[in-house]
């Protein structure tokens, strides 16, 4: 089950004769193309990194999360503190309309 049948080439039964051949004719050949251009390997040196450019970038890295995270730490900050103001606000005004009502 598992072992390849090769099939096997019968001898041929009789003597096999070639067919007629044509006559033969003359074929005239377009000259060849003209070689496609190569492209010229680039001049440019690969991509290297060097461990002076793992730690610029290592260090590049760093100094964008630290950034981002000041921004928003303050975005955040400005928002507490403008929320913080507001209530203050609202309980002097609060304040001030209840001690308007009680000395008339």
């Amino acid at each position: 089950m598992f072992h390849p049948k090769v099939p096997t080439n019968p001898m041929p039964t009789g003597l096999v004769t070639p067919s007629a051949v044509a006559s033969i004719a003359t074929v005239q050949h377009a000259p060849p193309p003209a070689p496609a251009p190569v492209a010229q390997p680039s001049t440019r040196p690969a991509v290297q990194l060097t461990p002076g450019t793992a730690v610029a970038l290592v260090g590049g890295g760093t100094a964008v999360v630290l950034i981002v995270g000041a921004v928003l730490v303050s975005m955040l900050l400005a928002v507490a503190i403008s929320g913080v103001s507001i209530a203050v606000c609202a309980v002097v005004l609060r304040s001030l309309l209840a001690s308007e009502r009680t000395h008339r």
